[in-house]
């Protein structure tokens, strides 16, 4: 069987704040249903900041290994290329990077206009949290630098 490598240079992946070790680009939002497509680009073995996910999540590694770390930075999990998991809300905060060539992870956010994502500082103290009208104030705005391009 053949190996399939994953271009990702036509992806208009966009910078979230100062934080340089992750990209991102929204694929859609449906609101009706609840659901945000997300695909992330994480860097090799620099995990980025504390979150928690309030939502649930479906996820498929497209590329590379997903590294997921507790919050302490102990490695909880790795996911290889082609894993898919369903993950339930949890309030329990961690880390995500990719292994030693980085990871393109595709998130599939459900169920919630709520809040979705929590970032965390070091002591867990929340610092932002994202929901429906984050994510679309995100979207409109990188597709609005797209067509201006």
């Amino acid at each position: 069987m053949s190996k399939y490598i994953f271009d990702d240079t036509h992806i208009n992946w966009q910078k979230f704040g100062e934080f340089d070790n992750f990209r991102y680009c929204i694929l859609d939002i449906d609101q009706a249903n609840k659901v945000i497509d997300v695909i992330f680009k994480f860097a090799a073995n620099d995990p980025i900041f504390l979150h928690r996910h309030c939502a649930l999540n479906h996820t498929f590694v497209i590329h590379g290994e997903h590294h997921l770390y507790h919050a302490n930075g102990e490695l909880k999990e790795i996911r290889p290329v082609g894993s898919y998991k369903t993950s339930p809300a949890d309030i329990t905060p961690h880390r995500e990077s990719g292994g030693d060539e980085g990871t393109i992870v595709l998130f599939s956010i459900r169920g919630t206009e709520g809040v979705m994502y929590e970032i965390l500082d070091d002591d867990q103290n929340i610092l932002a949290a994202l929901g429906m009208q984050d994510f679309i104030n995100l979207y409109e705005m990188n597709n609005q630098l797209v067509e201006t391009a």
